[in-house]
């Protein structure tokens, strides 16, 4: 911007972006936030309002583009969903007191990770700040939620921090300066990146940071002293909330530890493929879908932190599974506690608030209810039989010294901004109960007054009023002037009658308008330190929160089970998993009303049946299949109960998937390139309780090539000298039943189908045996294919059937490979080396070549047009 003759108010503005060059500067001018120049443009696109110019100076102009103060709260969170910093510039002194420019200031930065703003968070969800420290091998990272207290740290490998930073999904996530490009390399683009200097991820720097803020000469009480990278990063984190301006942050009471030998490994595929809290299409349903059946904001968001943590320990699983037991036992209690958990609302958030000096007299009142509310549940849980129950009833505190305090000096229903009055009750104040007697009984004052000026002057038809003008004043007809005292003060005259001030009105209206201001004054006052005295009870309010939450989850678990029809699963530390009638939670939900779901039986072990693999036409449930052993072994290592006959779940460690295509497809790498990079960390990460799903391996290379790499894999999987994955395989690659002759512990199984009539009818049934072919033709016919396509299909399978049958004799017999497959990929592909015809026109030859390559099962209606298409092109030449 070239330099110009500046107004002072311009010239202020300026000097305060210069502070925030990167944020959008909400500048509060009068009783508008007004924005400038670029940060004009950009707000007035993302807010939808209408852009201007404001005078800059003699013949200057700059972009202007402005909103009402009031209006703060739905602009504000518009501007940081779109991604931007956003910096509040507000007015430090009242403009009526002063005869200069008007001093203002940054009085909060809000960013996309640091924010406490209601219409910004959302209920169900933490709102995480991310920070992250390189070190050589590995990264530190850490957490914090500024709405709930959270401040979490961790350590690890690259993939670990991955895993972490897509399992808590942190709206912002902040580097060291230049470590941008490196930090996508690793993690992804999506992230909302933002770079701060050097010396803020310095040990020094962040250990002084941390201990200034604990009040403590080490961190070893929080058991994170050894995670020298994580330690850095926690202090970075506590940097930029003071550079934020969040200074009020006593709610953050501890650093903690995430512990991950406590829980199951997730890798980001395979939350993305099991959907375990989002799906891949946007009418969709989650797994998270389906078990939320929670009433509590922190319930809500406890259980999706619990879905994407499973855990490694059976105690504390069957502690949940007990406690959720319970309450199938106890109807009553269940239904006392929903009662209850109803009635707390955002407890953490709203504590939160407090400590940050933001929370509203509303909000102060749903405290009271919530600390209410508690008694009760604590009474429940004290009374049941049930030792986790006892231990959580033990921990809650109503706290009821703070909470009668809000009862006595809170009024009931107060407005939700303090400025608004009416916030203290009666009889806590004497001289606010004298201010409100004079302010607002001055009706009954000025009757009083109105009817002893008729008296004493024998005006009948003498009124007072007011008006903002002159203020209160007493109107005479003209008819009865002459009845006027002298000592009145003639102030106006209207066509019919004059008005008139005395000495009495204008002291009572003075001692009125100060009652007004000193009401409002004092109840602030009072409000401020009812809010101080409870931050005092910050810590124990914030243990309640947890407590609530965890109770919120394991009631939802008790509803879905018993809705659903859920068992409770034996989980223990075996290497068995033996699902009978297993149903996937999530598609039993979406069938049509009437229509059962097939259920399955599914057994894993390391000494008998280690890998099973699945054949079966497309459409016929392999996939569903996969998914939804994945899911019951998820859901057994929550706690929650499953949808299954019976179930018995040895501890898995890790759950790892190949399933579909994947989102770096989109950024230039193939479908086979991504297919081999999940699948090699698989193999590379598993160990012997690990659970693996591989859904049609190979798909994105040659058929030759797709078996012999699928072969492979599974011959690496089951020959492993420490790590018998527990795995489920699915292919359209009959040629792999072959290896169950081969090796003991592989089993082969097909999702059956039945044939009426030339007609496929999916069964949906899990039997033993691999299947004799795929049926892709059907699905084309039953996908709308035209019927000539359909029966050329057909002809051309049963050619290629018979002339591989002959042309596989033939090579065995030249090569002198016995009928039963060798052990190995080598001689299997030998053993399966196709030709299809011995052809020397060269027309006929490319045509073999274009049928060889097809793969038939995996091909779309419009594909095969547009193949067949090709082949007429090649014959006839046109």
């Amino acid at each position: 911007m070239a330099k110009i003759v500046e107004t002072p108010l311009m010239k202020q503005y300026f000097d305060i972006k210069a502070k925030h060059p990167d944020a959008i500067l909400l500048f509060r001018v009068g009783d508008f936030y007004e924005m400038y120049g670029e940060d004009a443009v950009t707000g007035a696109e993302i807010l939808g309002i209408v852009q201007t110019k404001k005078a800059n100076g003699p013949g200057q102009t700059v972009e202007m583009a402005g909103f009402p103060h009031h209006a703060l709260d739905s602009y504000l969170p518009k501007l940081v969903r779109a991604g931007k910093r956003v910096a509040i510039c507000d007015q430090l002194e009242d403009p009526k007191l002063t005869k200069k420019l008007v001093k203002r200031g940054i009085t909060e930065l809000v960013t996309p990770g640091v924010s406490i703003n209601d219409n910004i968070l959302n209920h169900k969800e933490n709102n995480f700040l991310a920070a992250i420290h390189f070190g050589k091998d590995i990264c530190g990272i850490a957490f914090l939620d500024i709405s709930t207290g959270e401040f979490l740290t961790a350590e690890g490998t690259v993939d670990y921090v991955d895993k972490l930073l897509n399992n808590f999904s942190p709206k912002e996530v902040l580097v060291e300066r230049g470590s941008r490009k490196r930090f996508e390399e690793a993690f992804g683009p999506r992230f909302f990146i933002f770079e701060l200097d050097d010396w803020v991820f310095t040990p020094e720097t962040a250990n002084d940071r941390l201990l200034k803020h604990f009040e403590t000469k080490n961190l070893k009480g929080f058991g994170v002293q050894h995670l020298k990278l994580g330690v850095v990063a926690s202090g970075a984190i506590l940097h930029y909330l003071d550079q934020t301006q969040h200074t009020h942050i006593s709610h953050i009471t501890s650093l903690s530890r995430i512990e991950e030998d406590r829980y199951v490994r997730l890798d980001k595929f395979t939350v993305r493929s099991l959907e375990l809290v989002g799906t891949m299409n946007e009418e969709g349903t989650s797994l998270l879908d389906v078990l939320d059946k929670t009433v509590s904001p922190m319930g809500s968001r406890m259980l999706r932190r619990w879905i994407l943590f499973p855990l490694k320990d059976v105690k504390p699983i069957h502690e949940r599974q007990d406690v959720v037991e319970y309450f199938f036992r106890h109807p009553e209690v269940k239904e006392l506690l929903e009662e209850k958990l109803e009635q707390i609302g955002d407890l953490e958030r709203i504590i939160s608030k407090v400590a940050v000096g933001r929370v509203s007299p509303r909000e102060v009142v749903q405290l009271k209810v919530a600390l209410r509310a508690i008694e009760p549940i604590k009474e429940a849980c004290m009374a049941s039989d049930e030792p986790s129950l006892c231990r959580i009833g033990e921990q809650l505190n109503a706290c009821a010294l703070i909470r009668d305090r809000i009862e006595k000096e809170i009024n009931n229903d107060p407005p939700s901004l303090l400025n608004r009055g009416g916030v203290i009750a009666t009889g806590v104040n004497a001289e606010l109960d004298d201010l409100r007697a004079v302010a607002y009984s001055g009706k009954d004052y000025l009757l009083k007054v109105q009817q002893r000026e008729i008296e004493l002057t024998g005006i009948s038809s003498l009124k007072i009023g007011f008006n903002n003008v002159f203020g209160y004043y007493i109107e005479v007809r003209n008819a009865y002037k002459d009845k006027v005292p002298a000592e009145w003060i003639r102030k106006q005259t209207l066509v019919n009658a004059e008005r008139y001030i005395t000495e009495e009105l204008k002291e009572y209206e003075e001692k009125i308008l100060g009652a007004e201001e000193k009401i409002l004054s004092l109840e602030g006052r009072l409000f401020n330190e009812l809010v101080l005295c409870l931050s005092e009870y910050i810590p124990p309010i914030q243990i309640n929160a947890n407590l609530i939450g965890r109770l919120d989850c394991l009631l939802s678990f008790a509803k879905v089970a018993e809705s659903n029809r859920y068992i409770r699963p034996d989980v223990n530390d075996s290497q068995v998993i033996d699902i009978k009638a297993g149903r996937h939670p999530v598609i039993e939900k979406q069938l049509p009303i009437g229509e059962p779901y097939i259920a399955n039986d599914v057994y894993l072990d390391d000494e008998k049946q280690q890998i099973i693999i699945i054949t079966g036409p497309n459409m016929a449930g392999k996939s569903a299949l996969l998914r939804q052993t994945a899911l019951i072994t998820l859901m057994s290592q929550i706690g929650c109960f499953v949808p299954a006959e019976c179930a018995h779940i040895g501890i898995v460690d890790k759950i790892f998937t190949r399933v579909g295509a994947s989102d770096n497809i989109s950024v230039g790498e193939s479908t086979f390139m991504v297919e081999m990079n999940e699948a090699s960390d698989i193999l590379n990460n598993m160990s012997s309780r690990s659970l693996v799903l591989f859904d049609e391996l190979g798909r994105g290379t040659s058929t030759y090539d797709g078996i012999s790499i699928a072969w492979a894999i599974v011959e690496y999987i089951h020959e492993h000298p420490n790590a018998r994955a527990k795995t489920l395989f699915a292919t359209h690659y009959h040629e792999l039943n072959e290896m169950e002759s081969s090796f003991k512990r592989i089993k082969n199984y097909n999702v059956s189908v039945k044939e009426v009539n030339n007609k496929v009818i999916f069964l949906r049934k899990l039997i033993p045996g691999g299947s004799e072919h795929s049926f892709g033709i059907h699905v084309a016919k039953m996908a709308g294919m035209p019927k000539s396509i359909v029966k050329r299909s057909n002809e051309i399978l049963k050619q290629l059937e018979t002339e591989n049958r002959q042309e596989g004799i033939a090579t065995e017999k030249r090569k002198g490979i016995k009928s039963k497959p060798v052990k190995g990929i080598a001689s299997s592909a030998d053993g399966y080396q196709l030709s299809f015809f011995q052809l020397d026109d060269p027309v006929l030859s490319q045509v073999r070549d274009e049928i060889k390559n097809l793969d038939v099962n995996n091909l779309t209606p419009l594909e095969a047009l547009n193949k067949l298409s090709e082949i007429r092109r090649i014959i006839t030449g046109k």
